[in-house]
């Protein structure tokens, strides 16, 4: 089985073309697991799958290293569209990519036959209780609501970009103990299908420092779903304009949530190495 080893500002992947062979559903969660293990395996944050798509240009399923499936990934997506560039699978620099969050839009930015950033239509977020989903009266909005977990009182807003987050803001992002509050709250008994969580400080009104616990995954450089919902997240708190600059442990992405209810986020992808797996 041959992979591509890829990152997006750290959030790395393992991705498998899957255009000619279907994958065997049985094994993928065992798969994931095996391969994404950093000492025994090639390690990563994740498998990412290219699927051929009767919808859309082509289809990507992404799964954590605890073997569960994910809705979205902003970050795999992006080194989804450069596997395809590179792989001469796609001539045009606008792509539409399936996904279990639906139908995303994507500009290649090239330069001298180069992926240099990709910037991404996430779509509108989603803001209502039930459509994160946190257990609790529908309210319209979850927003700096008082949330109890390991002894603490947090106030968390709640956004989903077709997979769910919970943003806390926090000075000195840099030594919160991330690794004690991250899985209390990602599997805090309000959310269902647990969360994602990201604790955010902010610098100025266009620009924030972010940190992140991925649900499946734990600690990990960037989250690119996460920066959108922090975005989101920062104007309905009132704490930035709708153009921000999210600076995350493994680099920056710029996220917009434009006047049309659309997330739009642009960052770089990068490969790493390609190799074979034994299958």
């Amino acid at each position: 089985m041959q992979f591509t080893k890829m990152h997006g500002i750290g959030n790395d992947f393992v991705v498998f073309n899957h255009l000619d062979k279907a994958p065997v559903e049985s094994g993928l969660s065992d798969l994931s697991k095996r391969i994404c293990d950093r000492k025994f395996g090639v390690g990563a944050d994740g498998i990412i799958l290219v699927l051929p798509s009767k919808v859309a240009d082509y289809k990507m399923r992404m799964l954590n290293p605890d073997g569960s499936e994910a809705e979205m990934c902003g970050n795999g997506i992006r080194c989804f569209a450069k596997y395809l560039f590179d792989h001469k699978l796609i001539e045009d620099s606008s792509l539409k990519v399936d996904t279990l969050a639906g139908i995303k839009n994507l500009k290649l930015s090239t330069r001298a036959g180069k992926v240099e950033a990709v910037k991404v239509d996430m779509g509108q977020p989603r803001l209502r209780r039930s459509e994160l989903p946190m257990r609790g009266d529908d309210s319209e909005k979850v927003v700096a609501e008082a949330l109890r977990a390991d002894g603490r009182r947090f106030e968390i807003t709640g956004v989903s970009m077709g997979n769910p987050h919970v943003i806390i803001f926090e000075q000195g992002v840099g030594s919160f103990d991330l690794a004690r509050f991250g899985p209390q709250i990602e599997h805090h008994k309000s959310f269902p299908q647990r969360t994602n969580v990201h604790f955010v400080q902010v610098c100025s009104t266009s620009e924030v420092v972010m940190r992140t616990w991925e649900r499946g995954a734990g600690i990990t450089l960037a989250c690119g779903t996460g920066a959108c919902a922090v975005a989101v997240a920062c104007v309905l708190n009132e704490k930035t304009g709708r153009r921000v600059q999210v600076h995350l442990p493994g680099g920056d992405l710029l996220i917009e949530w434009n006047g049309e209810n659309r997330v739009m986020m642009t960052g770089p992808a990068e490969t790493v190495f390609t190799g074979d797996w034994p299958g």
